[in-house]
């Protein structure tokens, strides 16, 4: 079992079905609803969990119903929560629609407590973060503090892993502080300029990554699978019909980083991650839908 640190954010997803989004001033009738948990970070490390990994979740919360929503996710999953909650604010929620069709999303974020997540708190969390064998984190939080997050776990020689989502622009430095780097196509193009449609395109997208400092860049892309530097693409996994592709990227970021903490390389934490995300889009959801390690098993 290797063990992973993840900073990162946890918010209750407010998830509404519908056959399109409404237009500004319009209302328009709805298929159905659901109340869950989600962030990016909090959807990674219960996918990490479940994997197998000694997972520990560091964030911050307020003191109300979806803070407990938080705790008992993260308790059913066996994720170690660091989690300060705050009485003066209030534990991040989205919105999340979901085209009926397709099963395609569109998301609206308000982190709460999260929003104060500074680099104090990961000096404070330092042990922790040194005493990983991998860290990782994504954009959800303040950039500084996924910044500090980077620079304990590299001082440390652990291995660090940014999820770049949502885009941002991202300070001078910070992907020379990356061993991976994951970002979707969208993504990667805001961090490249480089439209990334096929693997040949994917190819110069992680180039250019290379050039700024990650050593291996790994871009998620869909249903075409994932494209790894140095291998090319290794394909999706249809485990079934898609319900629904939130949380997708999660499952396979918590998955990955899981799979590298045991002591896999980079191959086969991707195929592992290519099969937990294949597993997560045919149930609704995000945490709930992030499978077990022995259902990855099996696929694989």
């Amino acid at each position: 079992m290797g063990r992973v640190a993840i900073l990162g954010v946890f918010v209750a997803d407010t998830s509404f079905r519908a056959d399109r989004m409404p237009r500004m001033g319009e209302t328009i009738l709805g298929r159905s609803f659901a109340l869950g948990p989600g962030g990016k970070g909090s959807n990674q490390a219960v996918a990490c969990a479940r994997i197998g990994a000694e997972t520990h979740m560091i964030t911050r919360l307020g003191q109300d119903d979806f803070a407990k929503i938080a705790l008992d996710t993260w308790s059913e999953a066996g994720v170690v929560a660091h989690a300060e909650q705050l009485a003066d604010s209030y534990t991040g929620a989205a919105f999340i629609f979901v085209d009926a069709a397709s099963g395609d999303n569109a998301i609206i974020i308000s982190p709460g407590a999260a929003e104060r997540i500074d680099a104090a708190m990961l000096d404070a969390h330092a042990g922790l973060i040194a005493g990983a064998d991998v860290f990782v984190t994504q954009l959800e939080q303040p950039m500084a503090a996924a910044v500090r997050g980077l620079e304990i776990a590299r001082g440390a020689g652990v291995t660090t892993l940014l999820n770049p989502a949502p885009a941002a622009d991202l300070p001078d430095g910070m992907l020379g502080l990356c061993d991976y780097v994951t970002p979707n196509e969208t993504e990667c193009e805001a961090l490249t300029g480089i439209a990334v449609t096929d693997a040949t395109s994917a190819a110069r997208a992680c180039a250019a990554l290379k050039e700024q400092g990650v050593t291996r860049p790994i871009i998620t892309m869909g249903a075409q699978g994932v494209y790894l530097d140095g291998h090319g693409m290794i394909p999706a996994v249809d485990a079934g019909a898609v319900v629904e592709t939130t949380g997708a990227g999660d499952a396979f970021n918590g998955a990955f980083a899981a799979a590298i903490a045991e002591g896999h390389d980079a191959e086969m934490a991707a195929r592992i991650g290519c099969v937990t995300a294949g597993i997560s889009v045919t149930r609704p959801g995000t945490a709930p839908s992030m499978p077990t390690r022995a259902e990855v098993d099996a696929l694989l």
